[in-house]
Order: C-alpha cells, then sequence, then structure tokens
C-alpha cells in the first residue's frame, strides 16, 4: 500500500466505513490487506468484508465497475463473493480524507472457507478451479458494463502503475517488459479470447468450503485481457513456489484446463501464448514490489523470497515456468 494512502487513514474515517455499514467496532476484526484495509465483520447473523481502498488508487466510477461486474457474475451463477449494500443501500461508499480526496468503503458476503494450501489440495481442486475461471470467462462474453463504470485494459497506465517506481538500475527489466508488451499489444481481441476477468485469482483469492466449493473475491485488479492471461496468473501464483514447477504444471494445468472446458470454450493455440503472459506478470509483480516495499530490507517472508534471485532471472530471460505449452491441451 502506498504510504500516502496510508497516512491519511486515520480513527474517524474508520468509524465513518463503519458506521455506513452498521459495524460497531466489537464486531469487525482487521485482516491483512496489500492495497486497501480489510475487515471481517458479523451483521445479522452473517458474516462480511468490508473493503475500504482509495480514489488515489481506484476512482469510484472504476470501483462501481467492479462492483456491477461481481454481482453481474454472481446472478449467472459464479463462485463469487457478492457486493451487498450499505446501510444507505449504496454499494459504494466515498469518505473525505480531509484532503481532496476519498476513501471507498464496500462489503460482501464472506467467502467460506479457507485458502488452499500445498500441491496435493492444489491438484485436488484443480478441475473445479477450472470450472470456476472458465464460468466466469463465460458469462464475461455477454457482460455489458455500464457507461459510467467501464474497466480498464490490460495496458492502461493505470493498471501498470508499478513500472516508473523500477530504479534507474533495471533498466534490463524495463527493456524486457516492454518487449512483452508490445508482443502482446499485437494479438487478436476478439470476443471468444479477450474481455473483462479477474486478472488475480490466485489461491490468496478464493476460499475452500469444507463441501469442497470454492468462492472467488477481490476483484479489485479485474481488467480486460486475454482469458489465456487469467489461466496464466493463476498458473504463475500456483506453481510459484512448486519444489519442481514445470512438473507441478505438468500435473496441475491439465486438470484445471479440463474443468474448464466445462464452462467455456477456448482454443487451445492461445495456450502457446502463455510463457509471454507469465513474464509479464513476474516483471509486474516485481515492479509492485518496488513501489510497496523497501527492497533492501524486505521482512515480508513471502516478498523476501519472491525477490531472491529474481532480477537475475529476469535479466537472463529465464522461463518462468520451462514448459512446452504447444503440447498442453483442453482433454488433459
Amino acid at each position: 500500500m502506498e504510504s500516502r494512502i496510508r497516512d491519511r487513514y486515520t480513527d474517524d474515517v474508520r468509524r465513518e466505513a463503519f458506521g455506513r455499514y452498521g459495524v460497531a467496532d466489537d464486531d469487525a476484526r482487521a485482516l491483512d490487506g496489500f492495497e486497501s484495509f480489510i475487515y471481517e465483520f458479523a451483521r445479522g447473523g452473517d458474516s462480511y468484508i468490508l473493503r475500504v481502498g482509495h480514489t488515489l488508487r481506484r476512482s469510484a466510477d472504476l470501483v462501481r465497475g467492479e462492483i456491477d461486474y461481481i454481482n453481474y457474475l454472481a446472478d449467472g451463477g459464479a463462485a463469487v463473493a457478492r457486493a451487498v449494500p450499505s446501510s444507505t443501500d449504496r454499494l459504494v461508499e466515498p469518505i473525505p480524507d480531509g484532503a481532496g480526496d476519498s476513501f471507498l468503503a464496500t462489503a460482501f458476503t464472506y467467502a467460506p472457507g479457507s485458502g488452499p494450501h500445498g500441491e496435493a489440495q492444489a491438484f485436488a481442486i484443480a478441475e473445479e478451479y477450472g470450472q470456476a475461471i472458465g464460468r466466469m470467462h463465460a458469462l464475461t462474453k455477454t457482460y455489458e458494463p455500464p457507461a459510467s463504470g467501464v474497466r480498464l485494459h490490460w495496458d492502461d497506465p493505470s493498471v501498470l502503475d508499478a513500472w516508473p517506481f523500477l530504479p534507474e538500475s533495471e533498466s534490463v527489466a524495463l527493456e524486457r517488459v516492454d518487449t512483452v508488451v508490445e508482443y502482446l499489444r499485437g494479438l487478436p481481441t476478439d470476443r471468444e479470447s479477450y474481455g473483462l476477468v479477474h486478472q488475480d485469482a490466485h489461491g490468496g483469492n478464493f476460499h475452500i468450503a469444507d463441501d469442497g466449493r470454492l468462492t472467488f473475491f477481490d476483484f479489485d485488479d479485474c481488467c480486460y485481457t486475454w482469458f489465456v492471461n487469467d489461466i496464466a496468473i493463476v498458473l504463475f501464483y500456483a506453481s510459484l513456489y512448486a519444489e519442481d514447477p514445470a512438473a507441478f504444471t505438468g500435473e496441475f494445468l491439465p486438470r484445471f484446463l479440463r474443468g474448464y472446458a466445462r464452462e467455456n470454450t477456448l482454443d487451445a493455440t492461445w495456450l502457446r501464448e502463455i510463457p509471454h503472459f507469465l513474464k509479464l506478470r513476474e516483471i509486474d509483480l516485481y515492479a509492485v514490489i518496488h513501489r510497496s516495499f523497501d527492497v533492501n530490507d524486505l521482512t515480508d517472508p513471502w516478498v523476501a523470497r519472491y525477490m531472491r534471485g529474481r532480477k537475475a532471472r529476469i535479466e537472463r530471460g529465464v522461463p518462468v515456468v520451462d514448459v512446452d505449452f504447444s503440447r498442453v491441451g483442453f482433454t488433459g
């Protein structure tokens, strides 16, 4: 989270956000949030999530577009945590920050269960994981956004907003990602392969209930991009710390695609583009960490592990996952 947002978040702002949703301090529990302030709260015997973001990162219209998309998916039977209204029946509550901008409070149903853990569970849920993503992609083909809430495309500067935080010493990384972006801009963008997607559907953004059902949340990064990019991002995080990423991919991806094909049809030739999207995510995350952390004093274990040797891997052009994706298909 940017320090200028964190510094404006006062107790008065928090209390106002709670009040808009009828939440008492005793009924709320702060959770970890990377880009927003996140709380779990209870109301009427049910659990919900309150997210407090800021217009410096996402405008009110962009957040309304996110909420409209989430509830469209929920109405279509997708496994997502629906947005719920405030006490005054609003889905987005602007709260002035005292500096001319606003915090934006939104609430969602709580996704039951907990996140996935370990390779064995990743393999066990892979088909349902793929089916859930496929359902979202099938629905997005007919989605019509509100005129005032159109989400951005993948290469909008507001989406790739972390790159300016890379120092001059990272010129090779910037050259690498510029090459990837120029290549991707040449790909076709038809309705069968390109649309509004989650774009961050990793294991930290869904829960698995006791009965095995998956529920996805945190659509803050949703944007217009290729469906295969959404798939690549899933693979990026799922395989990131696997003992053998290539072997993991060989087990996980066919199962994931088998589930995906139950809900959506995507030409298998798109899978050959996965290495480009993996590289885009690798360097984008590298830039985000430069923006949000002191890279010379990393205390977060996950971040420190990601950054270990990352600069050299990027500069040498090492594949994120060394797999021949032309040999992968939707039949497993």
